[in-house]
């Protein structure tokens, strides 16, 4: 029972210390989030990300922008959202 009970108290505090609240906290502080946008605006992917874009800068406290990237089937918005660095501020919308 002492062993049960050493191996809770042990997990529950290496849980409760929070070693990743510093990354958490400067994300999103600097700039704003882009959405980018494959197809050309009115289409559905610009309408899906229009919508988003308001509900996303609320929940996160931050700017959203919507860019499009049109052309090549939608090529051209993923390699432009693949080519940008992996810091969580350059998000592609698409469809499925």
């Amino acid at each position: 029972m002492k062993r049960r009970h050493l191996l809770a108290v042990g997990a529950a505090s290496a849980l409760g210390t929070p070693q990743w609240a510093g990354a958490q906290a400067a994300w999103p502080a600097r700039g704003p989030i882009r959405l980018i946008a494959q197809y050309p605006p009115g289409g559905l992917v610009d309408t899906v990300a229009r919508l988003l874009g308001p509900h996303l800068s609320q929940a996160l406290g931050q700017t959203v922008v919507v860019e499009n990237r049109p052309g090549a089937g939608g090529l051209i918005g993923t390699d432009f959202a693949a080519k940008q660095p992996a810091d969580g501020y350059t998000l592609l919308v698409s469809h499925a």
